[in-house]
């Protein structure tokens, strides 16, 4: 018997987007994107702020010592990769990070259109198999 995964959706955004998104996301050029994300009932996330959130949650538990920790913080202190996440946006629908492969197909389909314009970079679908995602880097794993 396979295992069902779970799925996510993941947006780059164009710099204007993504400068309007991390100011809160409420600009009037931002409602073909928001539409979208309310058709789904999915919250757009800035993956940046996501990653901060979790470093803060982590060390306000005294939960440091994990490899996902550690490559976490490290990310959120390089300049480079701040630019980066600060680009990219996650779809939580109805809250979740990651969701029913159906409900991520649905969602991908209507955001295509919005690929290549002045919002949307590229989308990108991830499952929760951990053979198909990134891994901590071996140095952090002690």
């Amino acid at each position: 018997m396979s295992e069902e995964w779970q799925f996510q959706i993941r947006a780059t955004l164009t710099d204007r987007a993504a400068e309007l998104i991390c100011e809160g996301g409420a600009a009037p050029e931002l409602e073909p994107l928001v539409s979208v994300a309310e058709r789904h009932n999915a919250q757009i996330r800035n993956q940046y702020e996501a990653f901060a959130e979790f470093v803060a949650e982590a060390e306000a538990a005294g939960e440091t010592q994990s490899p996902l920790y550690k490559w976490t913080k490290v990310t959120i202190e390089d300049p480079v990769k701040v630019a980066k996440h600060k680009k990219i946006v996650t779809f939580y629908v109805n809250g979740d990070e990651v969701y029913a492969k159906d409900a991520a197909e649905a969602l991908e389909a209507d955001l295509k259109p919005l690929v290549g314009g002045p919002l949307v970079a590229k989308i990108n679908k991830y499952d929760s198999n951990p053979a198909n995602n990134p891994q901590p880097p071996a140095h952090l794993m002690s």
